[in-house]
C-alpha cells in the first residue's frame, strides 16, 4: 500500500501529518495513528541513544558517531575554545532512495 503526500502544504512532513494520512488512507482512528508514530519515533529515539544503529530498508540508516575533543575557536571574537566530546547521529540514504530522489529531480516531480 503507497501512501499519498501530494497534499503537503508546508515543505515539512510533521508526526502530525502522518498521523493524519494514517487516519484518512489505512483507516485508524486519530489516537492510535498518534500513538502508533509517537511510538515508531520512540522507538528510533531509544535505539540511538542506547548507542544502536537504526536501519530502514529501503529508506536508509541512522548512524551513531562519537567525536572526540577537539580545539576551536569563537567565529566573531577569534578566541579559542575546546569543542567537548559529544555523540552525533548521522543520516544515510539507502540506493533505493537516492534514486527516488534523483528520479523525482529529472522527471521534474516534486
Amino acid at each position: 500500500m503507497e501512501l499519498a503526500v501530494e497534499s503537503l502544504e508546508t515543505p515539512a512532513l510533521t508526526k502530525a501529518q502522518l498521523a493524519e494520512m494514517l487516519f484518512e488512507q489505512i483507516g485508524l482512528n486519530k489516537r492510535e495513528s498518534k500513538d502508533m508514530i509517537d511510538a515508531f519515533f520512540d522507538l528510533i529515539t531509544d535505539s540511538l541513544v542506547d548507542g544502536q544503529d537504526v536501519k530502514i530498508s529501503g529508506f536508509g540508516n541512522f548512524q551513531i558517531r562519537t567525536k572526540a575533543a577537539r580545539p576551536g575557536r569563537n567565529p566573531r571574537t577569534g578566541e579559542p575554545v575546546n569543542i567537548a566530546a559529544r555523540r552525533v547521529v548521522t543520516f544515510h540514504a539507502s540506493p533505493k532512495l537516492k534514486e527516488q530522489v534523483q528520479a523525482a529531480v529529472i522527471g521534474g516531480g516534486a
